[in-house]
Protein backbone atom coordinates (compact mmCIF):
# COMPACT_ATOMS: atom_id res chain seq x y z
CA UNK A 1 0.00 0.00 0.00
CA UNK A 2 2.89 2.86 0.77
CA UNK A 3 4.49 1.69 -2.75
CA UNK A 4 1.07 2.50 -4.50
CA UNK A 5 0.67 5.83 -2.68
CA UNK A 6 4.44 7.11 -3.07
CA UNK A 7 3.91 6.06 -6.80
CA UNK A 8 1.06 8.33 -7.28
CA UNK A 9 2.34 11.23 -5.50
CA UNK A 10 5.68 11.08 -7.40
CA UNK A 11 4.35 10.40 -10.98
CA UNK A 12 2.05 13.41 -10.17
CA UNK A 13 4.40 15.77 -9.13
CA UNK A 14 7.41 14.66 -11.05
CA UNK A 15 7.56 17.41 -13.73
CA UNK A 16 7.30 20.37 -10.46
CA UNK A 17 10.22 18.43 -8.69
CA UNK A 18 12.55 17.91 -11.84
CA UNK A 19 12.01 21.52 -12.80
CA UNK A 20 13.45 23.07 -9.53
CA UNK A 21 17.70 23.64 -8.47
CA UNK A 22 19.98 20.77 -7.00
CA UNK A 23 19.51 21.53 -3.28
CA UNK A 24 15.68 23.15 -3.65
CA UNK A 25 15.17 19.53 -5.20
CA UNK A 26 16.60 17.14 -2.59
CA UNK A 27 14.41 19.16 0.36
CA UNK A 28 11.28 19.18 -1.44
CA UNK A 29 11.87 15.15 -2.30
CA UNK A 30 12.34 14.82 1.08
CA UNK A 31 9.41 16.84 2.37
CA UNK A 32 7.35 14.74 -0.09
CA UNK A 33 8.61 11.23 1.18
CA UNK A 34 8.09 12.52 4.32
CA UNK A 35 4.67 13.59 4.00
CA UNK A 36 3.54 9.87 1.67
CA UNK A 37 4.69 8.25 4.81
CA UNK A 38 2.52 10.03 6.95
CA UNK A 39 -0.39 9.80 4.89
CA UNK A 40 0.42 5.70 4.86
CA UNK A 41 0.49 6.12 8.72
CA UNK A 42 -2.71 7.44 8.76
CA UNK A 43 -4.15 5.39 6.78
CA UNK A 44 -2.91 2.03 8.96
CA UNK A 45 -3.90 3.10 12.09
CA UNK A 46 -7.40 3.85 10.58
CA UNK A 47 -7.80 0.31 9.59
CA UNK A 48 -6.57 -0.73 12.46
CA UNK A 49 -9.30 1.40 14.43
CA UNK A 50 -12.06 -0.46 12.44
CA UNK A 51 -10.67 -4.14 12.36
CA UNK A 52 -8.16 -4.53 15.29
CA UNK A 53 -9.74 -2.97 18.95
CA UNK A 54 -7.73 -4.82 20.47
CA UNK A 55 -4.51 -2.97 19.74
CA UNK A 56 -5.13 0.59 18.06
CA UNK A 57 -3.96 3.92 18.91
CA UNK A 58 -7.25 5.25 20.53
CA UNK A 59 -7.63 3.94 24.15
CA UNK A 60 -9.84 0.84 24.16
CA UNK A 61 -12.43 2.59 27.32
CA UNK A 62 -12.70 5.53 24.65
CA UNK A 63 -13.09 2.63 22.02
CA UNK A 64 -16.06 1.18 23.72
CA UNK A 65 -17.71 4.60 24.46
CA UNK A 66 -18.48 5.75 20.87
CA UNK A 67 -19.29 2.17 19.78
CA UNK A 68 -22.01 2.05 22.79
CA UNK A 69 -23.40 5.72 21.53
CA UNK A 70 -26.00 4.80 19.06
CA UNK A 71 -26.96 8.53 18.63
CA UNK A 72 -23.40 9.02 17.14
CA UNK A 73 -23.47 10.77 13.67
CA UNK A 74 -20.21 9.47 12.82
CA UNK A 75 -21.40 5.79 13.47
CA UNK A 76 -24.56 6.16 11.87
CA UNK A 77 -24.95 9.09 9.63
CA UNK A 78 -28.47 8.13 8.51
CA UNK A 79 -29.75 6.31 11.50
CA UNK A 80 -32.98 7.77 13.02
CA UNK A 81 -34.19 7.76 16.70
CA UNK A 82 -36.20 4.90 17.29
CA UNK A 83 -39.90 5.12 18.64
CA UNK A 84 -40.67 4.75 21.89
CA UNK A 85 -42.81 1.47 22.55
CA UNK A 86 -45.48 3.08 24.42
CA UNK A 87 -44.42 6.18 25.24
CA UNK A 88 -44.77 5.22 28.95
CA UNK A 89 -42.75 7.59 30.84
CA UNK A 90 -41.66 11.44 30.22
CA UNK A 91 -37.80 10.82 30.75
CA UNK A 92 -35.07 8.21 31.06
CA UNK A 93 -33.68 7.28 34.60
CA UNK A 94 -29.58 7.72 33.44
CA UNK A 95 -28.66 6.30 37.19
CA UNK A 96 -30.26 2.93 36.11
CA UNK A 97 -26.66 1.22 34.87
CA UNK A 98 -25.03 2.94 37.88
CA UNK A 99 -27.91 1.26 40.45
CA UNK A 100 -28.16 -2.01 38.35
CA UNK A 101 -24.07 -2.28 38.14
CA UNK A 102 -23.89 -2.57 34.50
CA UNK A 103 -22.60 0.04 31.64
CA UNK A 104 -24.49 -2.45 29.05
CA UNK A 105 -26.17 -0.29 26.13
CA UNK A 106 -30.23 0.25 26.79
CA UNK A 107 -30.64 -1.35 22.94
CA UNK A 108 -28.29 -3.76 23.68
CA UNK A 109 -29.32 -8.29 23.90
CA UNK A 110 -27.20 -8.44 27.12
CA UNK A 111 -28.27 -6.96 30.14
CA UNK A 112 -26.29 -6.06 32.83
CA UNK A 113 -25.60 -9.22 33.90
CA UNK A 114 -23.59 -10.84 30.98
CA UNK A 115 -26.85 -12.75 30.59
CA UNK A 116 -29.60 -12.48 26.85
CA UNK A 117 -32.33 -11.10 27.55
CA UNK A 118 -35.35 -13.27 27.28
CA UNK A 119 -33.78 -16.42 28.55
CA UNK A 120 -33.22 -17.30 32.17
CA UNK A 121 -29.99 -15.86 33.04
CA UNK A 122 -27.45 -18.64 34.06
CA UNK A 123 -29.05 -21.85 33.58
CA UNK A 124 -26.94 -22.98 31.31
CA UNK A 125 -23.74 -21.56 32.77
CA UNK A 126 -22.56 -23.37 35.98
CA UNK A 127 -22.98 -20.74 38.54
CA UNK A 128 -20.38 -20.56 41.96
CA UNK A 129 -22.09 -22.15 44.54
CA UNK A 130 -23.03 -19.07 47.28
CA UNK A 131 -21.43 -21.18 50.98
CA UNK A 132 -23.81 -20.17 53.81
CA UNK A 133 -23.10 -20.70 57.23
CA UNK A 134 -26.52 -20.42 59.42
CA UNK A 135 -26.28 -19.86 63.20
CA UNK A 136 -28.02 -22.36 65.35
CA UNK A 137 -30.56 -19.75 67.18
CA UNK A 138 -33.18 -21.44 69.62
CA UNK A 139 -36.19 -22.05 68.20
CA UNK A 140 -38.22 -19.24 69.25
CA UNK A 141 -36.58 -16.72 66.77
CA UNK A 142 -37.82 -18.93 63.99
CA UNK A 143 -40.32 -22.19 63.87
CA UNK A 144 -41.58 -22.12 67.40
CA UNK A 145 -43.07 -18.72 66.25
CA UNK A 146 -45.02 -20.99 64.12
CA UNK A 147 -46.31 -22.92 66.79
CA UNK A 148 -44.10 -25.79 66.58
CA UNK A 149 -42.41 -27.74 69.54
CA UNK A 150 -39.57 -29.96 68.71
CA UNK A 151 -38.01 -31.95 71.60
CA UNK A 152 -35.56 -31.58 74.00
CA UNK A 153 -32.57 -29.92 72.91
CA UNK A 154 -34.37 -29.91 68.90
CA UNK A 155 -33.08 -26.88 67.24
CA UNK A 156 -34.96 -27.42 63.84
CA UNK A 157 -37.96 -29.33 62.93
CA UNK A 158 -37.42 -32.51 60.22
CA UNK A 159 -38.00 -31.40 56.68
CA UNK A 160 -37.47 -35.05 54.56
CA UNK A 161 -40.87 -34.92 54.03
CA UNK A 162 -43.95 -31.79 53.62
CA UNK A 163 -46.00 -33.23 56.29
CA UNK A 164 -43.59 -32.34 59.09
CA UNK A 165 -42.38 -28.90 58.06
CA UNK A 166 -44.38 -26.08 60.13
CA UNK A 167 -47.19 -24.42 57.31
CA UNK A 168 -46.44 -20.54 57.51
CA UNK A 169 -49.45 -18.57 58.43
CA UNK A 170 -51.83 -17.56 55.69
CA UNK A 171 -53.81 -14.65 54.74
CA UNK A 172 -51.63 -11.59 54.68
CA UNK A 173 -48.89 -12.82 56.69
CA UNK A 174 -47.83 -14.97 53.95
CA UNK A 175 -46.86 -12.18 51.67
CA UNK A 176 -43.72 -11.29 53.81
CA UNK A 177 -42.79 -15.57 54.44
CA UNK A 178 -39.51 -14.74 52.67
CA UNK A 179 -36.94 -15.72 55.62
CA UNK A 180 -39.34 -19.08 56.08
CA UNK A 181 -38.54 -20.13 52.30
CA UNK A 182 -34.84 -19.16 52.94
CA UNK A 183 -34.48 -20.86 55.83
CA UNK A 184 -36.34 -23.92 54.49
CA UNK A 185 -33.54 -24.29 51.45
CA UNK A 186 -30.74 -24.02 53.84
CA UNK A 187 -31.67 -27.18 55.79
CA UNK A 188 -32.59 -29.17 52.90
CA UNK A 189 -29.26 -28.31 51.81
CA UNK A 190 -28.19 -32.24 52.63
CA UNK A 191 -30.81 -33.23 50.26
CA UNK A 192 -30.12 -34.14 47.06
CA UNK A 193 -31.30 -30.77 45.05
CA UNK A 194 -30.37 -28.18 42.48
CA UNK A 195 -29.67 -24.64 43.56
CA UNK A 196 -27.25 -21.56 44.19
CA UNK A 197 -26.80 -22.46 48.12
CA UNK A 198 -25.48 -24.77 50.14
CA UNK A 199 -25.15 -24.17 53.85
CA UNK A 200 -21.83 -25.09 55.37
CA UNK A 201 -20.61 -25.83 58.93
CA UNK A 202 -17.33 -23.85 59.80
CA UNK A 203 -18.53 -19.97 59.01
CA UNK A 204 -14.90 -19.16 57.76
CA UNK A 205 -15.76 -21.18 54.56
CA UNK A 206 -18.82 -18.98 54.17
CA UNK A 207 -19.21 -15.93 52.02
CA UNK A 208 -22.34 -15.29 54.08
CA UNK A 209 -23.38 -15.62 57.22
CA UNK A 210 -27.43 -16.14 57.56
CA UNK A 211 -29.42 -15.09 60.45
CA UNK A 212 -32.33 -17.31 60.59
CA UNK A 213 -34.81 -15.03 62.62
CA UNK A 214 -38.53 -14.82 61.47
CA UNK A 215 -38.79 -11.08 61.87
CA UNK A 216 -42.14 -10.21 59.64
CA UNK A 217 -43.64 -13.25 61.66
CA UNK A 218 -42.49 -12.01 64.67
CA UNK A 219 -43.93 -8.36 63.74
CA UNK A 220 -47.17 -9.42 62.61
CA UNK A 221 -47.85 -11.91 65.60
CA UNK A 222 -46.12 -10.99 68.62
CA UNK A 223 -45.67 -6.95 68.37
CA UNK A 224 -48.07 -6.46 71.06
CA UNK A 225 -48.45 -6.85 74.82
CA UNK A 226 -50.54 -9.74 76.15
CA UNK A 227 -51.41 -10.38 79.44
CA UNK A 228 -49.08 -8.71 81.98
CA UNK A 229 -46.14 -8.25 79.63
CA UNK A 230 -44.47 -4.96 79.94
CA UNK A 231 -42.35 -6.13 76.77
CA UNK A 232 -43.54 -7.44 73.20
CA UNK A 233 -42.65 -10.86 72.52
CA UNK A 234 -41.25 -9.01 69.02
CA UNK A 235 -39.00 -6.39 70.92
CA UNK A 236 -37.78 -9.25 73.30
CA UNK A 237 -36.48 -11.28 70.65
CA UNK A 238 -34.91 -8.42 68.69
CA UNK A 239 -33.06 -7.19 71.75
CA UNK A 240 -31.70 -11.01 72.36
CA UNK A 241 -31.15 -10.71 68.88
CA UNK A 242 -28.59 -8.15 69.03
CA UNK A 243 -26.86 -8.82 72.25
CA UNK A 244 -26.57 -12.74 70.35
CA UNK A 245 -25.00 -11.03 67.45
CA UNK A 246 -22.42 -8.12 68.87
CA UNK A 247 -20.81 -11.27 71.09
CA UNK A 248 -20.11 -13.47 67.93
CA UNK A 249 -16.50 -13.68 66.47
CA UNK A 250 -18.76 -14.08 63.12
CA UNK A 251 -19.78 -10.53 63.16
CA UNK A 252 -16.76 -8.83 64.74
CA UNK A 253 -14.80 -10.13 61.83
CA UNK A 254 -16.16 -7.62 59.30
CA UNK A 255 -18.71 -5.90 61.67
CA UNK A 256 -21.51 -8.14 60.51
CA UNK A 257 -20.93 -6.82 56.52
CA UNK A 258 -20.95 -10.43 55.54
CA UNK A 259 -24.46 -11.19 57.63
CA UNK A 260 -27.82 -11.72 56.07
CA UNK A 261 -31.00 -10.37 57.89
CA UNK A 262 -34.36 -10.77 56.22
CA UNK A 263 -36.42 -8.09 57.08
CA UNK A 264 -38.90 -8.30 54.47
CA UNK A 265 -41.86 -6.73 56.53
CA UNK A 266 -41.25 -2.76 56.24
CA UNK A 267 -41.93 -2.43 60.04
CA UNK A 268 -39.57 -5.69 60.81
CA UNK A 269 -36.29 -5.16 63.12
CA UNK A 270 -37.87 -1.85 64.39
CA UNK A 271 -36.04 -1.48 67.40
CA UNK A 272 -32.05 -2.93 66.37
CA UNK A 273 -32.03 -1.91 62.55
CA UNK A 274 -29.54 1.09 62.81
CA UNK A 275 -27.45 -1.52 65.61
CA UNK A 276 -27.34 -3.73 62.78
CA UNK A 277 -27.27 -1.65 59.58
CA UNK A 278 -23.98 -3.00 58.28
CA UNK A 279 -25.67 -6.45 57.46
CA UNK A 280 -26.86 -7.30 53.91
CA UNK A 281 -30.88 -6.65 54.27
CA UNK A 282 -33.57 -8.59 52.42
CA UNK A 283 -36.72 -6.21 51.49
CA UNK A 284 -39.32 -5.19 49.82
CA UNK A 285 -38.42 -2.19 49.38
CA UNK A 286 -36.70 0.79 50.95
CA UNK A 287 -39.63 3.28 51.98
CA UNK A 288 -39.06 3.64 55.51
CA UNK A 289 -35.53 2.86 55.91
CA UNK A 290 -32.68 5.99 55.72
CA UNK A 291 -30.18 5.73 52.70
CA UNK A 292 -27.23 5.38 55.26
CA UNK A 293 -29.51 1.84 56.72
CA UNK A 294 -30.88 0.17 53.62
CA UNK A 295 -29.40 1.15 50.20
CA UNK A 296 -29.03 -0.47 46.75
CA UNK A 297 -25.04 -0.54 47.39
CA UNK A 298 -25.29 -3.40 49.84
CA UNK A 299 -29.43 -4.63 50.19
CA UNK A 300 -31.61 -7.11 48.12
CA UNK A 301 -35.13 -6.47 47.19
CA UNK A 302 -37.06 -9.81 47.49
CA UNK A 303 -40.60 -10.38 46.15
CA UNK A 304 -43.55 -10.76 48.10
CA UNK A 305 -44.72 -14.35 48.31
CA UNK A 306 -47.95 -14.16 46.52
CA UNK A 307 -51.25 -14.52 48.28
CA UNK A 308 -53.63 -15.22 44.85
CA UNK A 309 -53.35 -18.61 43.04
CA UNK A 310 -50.85 -18.88 40.29
CA UNK A 311 -52.97 -19.32 36.79
CA UNK A 312 -51.42 -22.21 34.62
CA UNK A 313 -49.83 -20.57 31.10
CA UNK A 314 -53.02 -22.11 29.61
CA UNK A 315 -55.27 -21.26 31.13
CA UNK A 316 -54.79 -17.70 30.97
CA UNK A 317 -57.05 -15.83 29.15
CA UNK A 318 -56.33 -13.62 25.96
CA UNK A 319 -56.69 -10.05 24.59
CA UNK A 320 -59.97 -10.68 23.84
CA UNK A 321 -61.23 -12.68 26.82
CA UNK A 322 -60.38 -9.82 29.09
CA UNK A 323 -63.19 -7.56 29.59
CA UNK A 324 -61.95 -5.40 31.69
CA UNK A 325 -59.18 -2.35 30.87
CA UNK A 326 -57.97 -1.65 34.19
CA UNK A 327 -57.97 -3.21 37.75
CA UNK A 328 -57.40 -2.31 41.01
CA UNK A 329 -58.67 -3.60 44.75
CA UNK A 330 -57.37 -2.70 47.86
CA UNK A 331 -57.28 0.24 50.10
CA UNK A 332 -57.68 3.49 49.01
CA UNK A 333 -58.21 5.99 51.90
CA UNK A 334 -55.69 5.82 54.35
CA UNK A 335 -56.67 6.84 57.54
CA UNK A 336 -55.02 3.88 59.67
CA UNK A 337 -51.72 4.92 58.25
CA UNK A 338 -50.25 6.67 61.13
CA UNK A 339 -50.64 3.51 63.28
CA UNK A 340 -47.56 2.06 61.52
CA UNK A 341 -44.64 4.87 62.16
CA UNK A 342 -42.84 4.52 65.40
CA UNK A 343 -41.20 8.43 65.65
CA UNK A 344 -41.70 11.51 63.87
CA UNK A 345 -39.00 11.36 60.95
CA UNK A 346 -40.52 8.14 60.17
CA UNK A 347 -43.70 10.08 59.24
CA UNK A 348 -42.43 13.20 58.19
CA UNK A 349 -40.28 11.30 55.16
CA UNK A 350 -43.22 9.92 53.47
CA UNK A 351 -44.53 13.04 53.01
CA UNK A 352 -41.23 14.45 51.91
CA UNK A 353 -41.42 11.81 49.14
CA UNK A 354 -44.92 12.44 47.86
CA UNK A 355 -46.49 9.10 48.79
CA UNK A 356 -47.53 9.65 52.23
CA UNK A 357 -51.34 7.79 52.84
CA UNK A 358 -51.78 6.57 49.22
CA UNK A 359 -52.65 9.83 48.22
CA UNK A 360 -52.45 9.00 44.27
CA UNK A 361 -54.98 6.15 45.05
CA UNK A 362 -57.46 8.98 46.01
CA UNK A 363 -56.99 11.10 42.90
CA UNK A 364 -57.47 8.04 40.44
CA UNK A 365 -60.20 6.48 42.39
CA UNK A 366 -61.84 9.68 41.53
CA UNK A 367 -60.85 10.05 37.88
CA UNK A 368 -61.81 6.12 37.21
CA UNK A 369 -64.27 5.24 39.50
CA UNK A 370 -67.65 5.82 36.42
CA UNK A 371 -65.69 3.81 33.92
CA UNK A 372 -67.74 1.30 32.32
CA UNK A 373 -64.44 -1.23 31.66
CA UNK A 374 -62.31 0.23 34.70
CA UNK A 375 -62.81 -1.95 38.19
CA UNK A 376 -61.66 0.42 40.77
CA UNK A 377 -63.07 -0.45 43.91
CA UNK A 378 -61.91 -0.32 47.95
CA UNK A 379 -61.65 -4.35 49.10
CA UNK A 380 -59.79 -6.61 51.14
CA UNK A 381 -58.36 -9.87 51.26
CA UNK A 382 -60.44 -10.98 54.05
CA UNK A 383 -63.81 -13.25 53.63
CA UNK A 384 -63.87 -13.92 50.07
CA UNK A 385 -61.60 -10.95 49.15
CA UNK A 386 -59.07 -13.41 47.95
CA UNK A 387 -61.08 -14.97 45.47
CA UNK A 388 -62.87 -11.94 44.14
CA UNK A 389 -59.35 -10.51 43.29
CA UNK A 390 -57.97 -12.99 41.64
CA UNK A 391 -61.29 -13.43 39.15
CA UNK A 392 -61.08 -9.77 38.48
CA UNK A 393 -57.04 -9.05 37.99
CA UNK A 394 -57.58 -12.98 35.90
CA UNK A 395 -60.76 -10.91 33.88
CA UNK A 396 -58.59 -7.32 33.63
CA UNK A 397 -55.78 -6.84 30.79
CA UNK A 398 -54.22 -4.56 32.87
CA UNK A 399 -53.65 -4.59 36.91
CA UNK A 400 -52.62 -1.15 38.41
CA UNK A 401 -49.91 -1.41 41.25
CA UNK A 402 -49.94 2.43 43.04
CA UNK A 403 -47.71 3.25 45.52
CA UNK A 404 -49.40 3.40 48.97
CA UNK A 405 -48.10 4.08 52.71
CA UNK A 406 -44.76 2.25 51.40
CA UNK A 407 -43.41 2.16 47.59
CA UNK A 408 -44.42 -1.32 46.82
CA UNK A 409 -46.97 -3.34 47.48
CA UNK A 410 -48.04 -7.75 47.21
CA UNK A 411 -50.74 -6.19 44.58
CA UNK A 412 -47.56 -6.88 41.98
CA UNK A 413 -47.05 -10.03 42.36
CA UNK A 414 -50.62 -11.13 42.39
CA UNK A 415 -50.93 -9.26 39.33
CA UNK A 416 -47.62 -11.18 37.88
CA UNK A 417 -49.37 -14.70 39.25
CA UNK A 418 -52.85 -13.75 37.64
CA UNK A 419 -50.55 -12.84 33.89
CA UNK A 420 -52.34 -9.57 34.10
CA UNK A 421 -50.23 -7.07 32.57
CA UNK A 422 -48.99 -4.64 35.44
CA UNK A 423 -49.16 -1.30 35.69
CA UNK A 424 -46.59 0.66 37.79
CA UNK A 425 -47.85 3.64 39.31
CA UNK A 426 -44.90 4.00 42.00
CA UNK A 427 -41.70 6.56 41.43
CA UNK A 428 -39.54 5.16 44.20
CA UNK A 429 -40.33 1.78 43.80
CA UNK A 430 -37.48 -0.62 43.50
CA UNK A 431 -38.10 -3.58 41.97
CA UNK A 432 -36.35 -7.43 42.76
CA UNK A 433 -33.83 -8.66 40.18
CA UNK A 434 -34.02 -5.53 38.19
CA UNK A 435 -30.60 -6.30 37.67
CA UNK A 436 -31.10 -9.68 35.63
CA UNK A 437 -34.61 -8.73 34.35
CA UNK A 438 -36.18 -6.34 31.92
CA UNK A 439 -39.21 -4.55 33.97
CA UNK A 440 -40.19 -2.76 30.48
CA UNK A 441 -40.68 -6.37 28.52
CA UNK A 442 -43.85 -7.25 30.72
CA UNK A 443 -44.87 -4.23 33.07
CA UNK A 444 -46.09 -0.73 31.67
CA UNK A 445 -44.83 2.04 34.01
CA UNK A 446 -46.11 5.53 34.31
CA UNK A 447 -44.95 8.35 36.84
CA UNK A 448 -47.65 9.15 39.36
CA UNK A 449 -47.34 13.31 37.81
CA UNK A 450 -48.54 12.10 34.62
CA UNK A 451 -51.12 8.98 36.16
CA UNK A 452 -53.03 12.04 37.85
CA UNK A 453 -53.64 13.73 35.15
CA UNK A 454 -57.54 13.76 33.43
CA UNK A 455 -58.03 11.12 30.79
CA UNK A 456 -53.87 10.45 30.41
CA UNK A 457 -54.15 6.74 32.40
CA UNK A 458 -57.46 5.90 30.23
CA UNK A 459 -56.12 7.29 26.92
CA UNK A 460 -52.74 5.62 27.33
CA UNK A 461 -54.25 2.11 28.09
CA UNK A 462 -56.68 2.29 25.28
CA UNK A 463 -53.62 3.10 23.04
CA UNK A 464 -52.33 -0.15 23.36
CA UNK A 465 -52.51 -2.11 21.13
CA UNK A 466 -53.54 -6.08 20.76
CA UNK A 467 -50.42 -7.01 19.72
CA UNK A 468 -48.19 -4.68 22.00
CA UNK A 469 -50.11 -6.21 25.19
CA UNK A 470 -49.67 -10.06 23.28
CA UNK A 471 -46.00 -8.87 23.65
CA UNK A 472 -46.40 -8.27 27.33
CA UNK A 473 -48.46 -11.12 27.93
CA UNK A 474 -46.25 -13.45 26.62
CA UNK A 475 -42.99 -12.53 28.34
CA UNK A 476 -45.14 -11.97 31.89
CA UNK A 477 -46.12 -15.88 31.66
CA UNK A 478 -42.03 -16.59 30.92
CA UNK A 479 -40.99 -14.86 33.93
CA UNK A 480 -43.46 -15.77 36.10
CA UNK A 481 -41.97 -18.73 37.61
CA UNK A 482 -39.04 -16.45 38.78
CA UNK A 483 -41.48 -14.97 41.42
CA UNK A 484 -42.40 -18.65 42.95
CA UNK A 485 -41.56 -19.45 46.57
CA UNK A 486 -40.74 -23.25 46.48
CA UNK A 487 -39.88 -26.12 48.42
CA UNK A 488 -37.85 -27.61 47.33
CA UNK A 489 -36.42 -25.08 45.52
CA UNK A 490 -35.97 -25.05 41.71
CA UNK A 491 -33.40 -23.45 39.97
CA UNK A 492 -34.49 -20.20 38.89
CA UNK A 493 -38.02 -19.58 40.93
CA UNK A 494 -37.95 -16.92 43.60
CA UNK A 495 -36.10 -19.07 46.59
CA UNK A 496 -32.82 -19.35 44.17
CA UNK A 497 -33.38 -15.80 42.45
CA UNK A 498 -32.72 -14.76 45.89
CA UNK A 499 -29.73 -16.38 46.84
CA UNK A 500 -28.29 -15.24 43.47
CA UNK A 501 -28.79 -11.90 43.70
CA UNK A 502 -27.27 -12.07 47.30
CA UNK A 503 -24.27 -14.08 45.64
CA UNK A 504 -23.67 -10.86 42.88
CA UNK A 505 -24.24 -8.45 45.65
CA UNK A 506 -21.76 -10.11 47.83
CA UNK A 507 -19.29 -10.00 44.98
CA UNK A 508 -20.08 -6.23 44.54
CA UNK A 509 -19.22 -5.62 48.26
CA UNK A 510 -16.08 -7.77 48.24
CA UNK A 511 -14.74 -5.45 45.21
CA UNK A 512 -15.51 -2.64 47.21
CA UNK A 513 -14.00 -3.41 49.81
CA UNK A 514 -10.47 -4.79 48.27
CA UNK A 515 -10.66 -1.52 46.11
CA UNK A 516 -10.69 0.03 49.72
CA UNK A 517 -7.90 -1.52 50.83
CA UNK A 518 -5.69 -0.69 47.96
CA UNK A 519 -3.25 1.24 49.57
CA UNK A 520 -4.05 0.88 53.21
CA UNK A 521 -2.04 -3.03 53.04
CA UNK A 522 0.45 -1.50 51.08
CA UNK A 523 1.74 1.39 54.14
CA UNK A 524 1.54 -1.40 56.44
CA UNK A 525 4.30 -3.06 54.66
CA UNK A 526 6.54 -0.01 55.10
Amino acid sequence: MFCLILCFFEVALRPLIFSMSGKSRFFYRFLFYLFTFCIFLLILSSVSLVQFPNSHFIPRSVFKLILANSTSLFLKPNAKSEPVKFALSSSTDTNLAMRCGGLSSPNSDVDASGCQRKKTCGRNQPLRKLKVYMYDLPPEFHFRLLGWKGKTNQTWPNVDSHSRIPPYPGGLNLQHSVEYWLTLDLLASNMPKVGTAVRVQNSSQADIVFVPFFSSLSYNRHSKLHGKENVSVNKMLQSRLLQFLMARDEWKRFEGKDHLIVAHHPNSILQVRKKLGSAMFVLADFGRYPVEIANLGKDIIAPYKHVLRTIPSGESAQFDHRPILMHFQGSIYRKDCLLNFSSISDLIRPVLLGSFGGAIRQELYYLLKDEKDVHFTFGTYRGDGIKKAGQGMASSKFCLNIAGDTPSSNRLFDAIASQCVPVIISDDIELPFEDVLDYSEFCVFVRASDAVKKGYLLSLLRGIKKYQWTMLWERLKEIAPHFEYRYPSQPGDAVDMVWEAVLRQKSAVHCRHHRKNRYARSKALL
